[in-house]
């Protein structure tokens, strides 16, 4: 419940309750709050319980960490009936960018595929033509 909390904030806190309830009356209020604590995790794990009961038999496997997203996610990905895993595997990123790179410069994608794969930086960029260019008019600018 509270992994985040590292020493120097532990003792914060200890010094602040110390100064805020005094040596005293410390020891009753903590023993409230362990008390308060414990009844809200009884109180969820009974929810926890009746809804359960409530969904029926066809969800016993029903586990509330997998309405989290992340998990739920995770843990569809590992399920082996899907197939996620070849699909995952077979997309091969490197491959479909020098595809669209290819397609982009207007080259054919099966020359530059057996090459390296990529742009060839010693070649100088070709220069339109100066007669290519549109005529320039200063009225429309």
């Amino acid at each position: 419940m509270f992994n985040d909390i590292g020493p120097l904030e532990l003792v914060t806190i200890i010094v602040l309750a110390v100064l805020v309830f005094g040596p005293d009356k410390l020891p009753k209020v903590i023993q409230d709050v362990t008390r308060t604590i414990r009844k809200i995790r009884e109180f969820s794990e009974s929810a926890k319980h009746d809804i359960r009961e409530e969904l029926g038999p066809e969800f016993k496997d029903f586990e509330f960490e997998d309405l989290n997203p992340k998990t739920f996610i995770r843990k569809q990905l590992d399920n082996e009936d899907l197939g996620l895993k070849e699909i995952r595997n077979g997309f091969d990123l490197k491959k479909e960018m020098a595809e669209v790179t290819d397609a982009v410069h207007g080259r054919d994608s099966d020359t530059s595929s057996s090459s390296s794969g990529g742009i060839d930086m010693t070649k100088k960029p070709e220069l339109p033509d100066r007669d290519d260019r549109p005529p320039f008019d200063a009225d429309a600018t």
